[in-house]
Parts: C-alpha cells; sequence; structure tokens
C-alpha cells in the first residue's frame, strides 16, 4: 500500500528579526501562507528494515541527510518504536533553495502521513513538537493556512484566512545562502520593517489591500547587491499590477498579490518569457484535523 499527501510551499507575507537568541538562533515574527503549489510525497511501508528517500530530482539526498528521512527518524524516536521499513517518495514541484519551505513541507508531509499510519491518536500539537526537532519550519508546514510564527518559528498562532487572490511566485536562477544572510543582520541597524501589527488587523478585516502594502522582509535590507535580480523582479511585479510584492524567506523568491486573475496570469506570462521557475498560485487554508 502506498500513501500521498501534498505538500504545500509556504510564503512569508512578512518576515521581521527581532534579535539573536542565547541558544544561537534568531528571535523571529513571521506571517506565514500556504499556496497551491505542492510537491507529492509517497510513504509506503517495505519488509526491508531501514528508510530510502527516492525524487525526480536525481541531486536530493537519499539517506537523513534528506529532511523527509530525519522527519521519520524522529517520528519513531517520539513514539518509542524502531523504525520499520519504509520508502518514502518525493516528486518535487517546489523550487530548490527557494525560500518557500520546500524540504520543510516534505519533512512535514512525511510526519502527517506516518501519525495516519501508526499513530492515528497523536495530536497535531504533539506532531508540531516532533516537527520542531526536525526543523523549524517544519511546525508551520504540518499546520499550513495562514498563521504568526514567533520563536524560531515554531510558536504558532493561527489567523485569518488571506482574502482570496492570486499570487505570481517568480524564482530567479540564482541561490541564497541563509547563514550568510543571517551572518548580515544587524538587528538595530535593519531600516525597514514590515508592519506586521497593521497586517494583522489587515488579515482581521479581510483587507487584501491592507496586507499587500504592509508586506516585506527584513532580509530584503541585508541582501548583498550580486541579487539584483530580486529587486528586478520586485518592480516588475509591481509594474504588472500587483498590489505588493515581497521576497519570501532567505530568497532569492519573490512573490506579488494580484486581486484580479487576468493581470496575474498577464504577469505570470511575461516573467516566464525571462525566467524558467515562474507560477501563478492561489493560497490554502488550513485543513483542521483532530
Amino acid at each position: 500500500m502506498t500513501y500521498t499527501e501534498p505538500a504545500w510551499a509556504k510564503l512569508n507575507l512578512a518576515l521581521d528579526i527581532l534579535g539573536k537568541r542565547a541558544d544561537g538562533y534568531h528571535e523571529l515574527r513571521m506571517v506565514m501562507q500556504s499556496i497551491d503549489l505542492a510537491d507529492q510525497v509517497t510513504v509506503s511501508p517495505q519488509p526491508e528494515p531501514g528508510c530510502r528517500v527516492t525524487s525526480n530530482l536525481l541531486y536530493l539526498p537519499k539517506d537523513e541527510g534528506n529532511i523527509a528521512a530525519k522527519a521519520a527518524l524522529r517520528f519513531f524516536e517520539a513514539s518509542g518504536t524502531p523504525l520499520p521499513g519504509l520508502s518514502i517518495d518525493i516528486q518535487k514541484n517546489i523550487p530548490v533553495c527557494a525560500g518557500m519551505a520546500g524540504g520543510s513541507s516534505d519533512g512535514a508531509a512525511v510526519l502527517r502521513l506516518l501519525r495516519r499510519l501508526y499513530a492515528p491518536e497523536m495530536t497535531e500539537e504533539q506532531l508540531e513538537e516532533i516537527g520542531a526537532r526536525v526543523g523549524s519550519d517544519v511546525p508551520y508546514c504540518i499546520r499550513g493556512g495562514t498563521a504568526l510564527a514567533e520563536g524560531r518559528g515554531e510558536r504558532l498562532t493561527d489567523l485569518p484566512p488571506l482574502p482570496p487572490c492570486h499570487l505570481v511566485v517568480c524564482k530567479p536562477s540564482c541561490s541564497v545562502s541563509t547563514p550568510e544572510l543571517f551572518a548580515q543582520v544587524r538587528v538595530r541597524k535593519l531600516r525597514c520593517r514590515p508592519d506586521t501589527a497593521g497586517l494583522l488587523r489587515a488579515l482581521e478585516e479581510q483587507d487584501l489591500e491592507g496586507v499587500a502594502r504592509r508586506m516585506y522582509n527584513v532580509f530584503e535590507d541585508v541582501l548583498p547587491r550580486r541579487y539584483g535580480e530580486v529587486f528586478a523582479i520586485k518592480g516588475e511585479l509591481l509594474g504588472l499590477g500587483a498590489l505588493g510584492a515581497s521576497m519570501t524567506g532567505s530568497g532569492p523568491t519573490v512573490f506579488g498579490i494580484f486581486s484580479d486573475r487576468e493581470k496575474a496570469a498577464q504577469a505570470a506570462e511575461t516573467l516566464s518569457g525571462q525566467y524558467a521557475a515562474v507560477h501563478l498560485c492561489r493560497p490554502v487554508q488550513r485543513e483542521i484535523k483532530s
């Protein structure tokens, strides 16, 4: 038997860094949103012991170096049972190294599937606790929807959903080093910050333009000049009618919010002439499970 689960990509509507923690991590305050760009993750119990990962991207790790395998190991450690034979297949659609939590979403999908197979009595909160041992974005990716993420990203608060809209997501060919960006951050010297409080009010009021106006990612403040494509894409999205545009995660992917599907489709078509990874997406809301 095989069991399949979508692994939704995420966007950061806001990303703020509040300071450095004693444990070496940064204190974050982020507004996260799932979108309907997804990998497909399949788990198959196998008679042979161990965990094997396959993917349509042959260069992805096949062992615990892959977050999907790491998630499986942490799940069975937490449940106190030996790791059974498992085959995990990941069909990647989310761009790699894009700031969209593709790997974390894959790990979260594995955890959801393993709960369904081996521990249906496990609560979502317990699953998120396991996810926090796998990676900082994994608890959010387990939950999905629209959420405020604080701490390392593991403290989650559900938010009113993003109003209906269309999202154009564009990843340039470059990749950005997350550790490099964090090393560049000097919290007191950050010039711009997202209006997170205002964004939360706009979500409460279902004011899409208010959300779009208040989006910002502080990593844009420290992005080295060699990543100028990020700002070029952002400017192009705004010029093509986006209500707002921002980089997601540590980049380099940029997205724009559109209220009109035709404008969004035209923007996606225009950008597709310049960039290989362009997607026209919609928000995905949280599916509440017991």
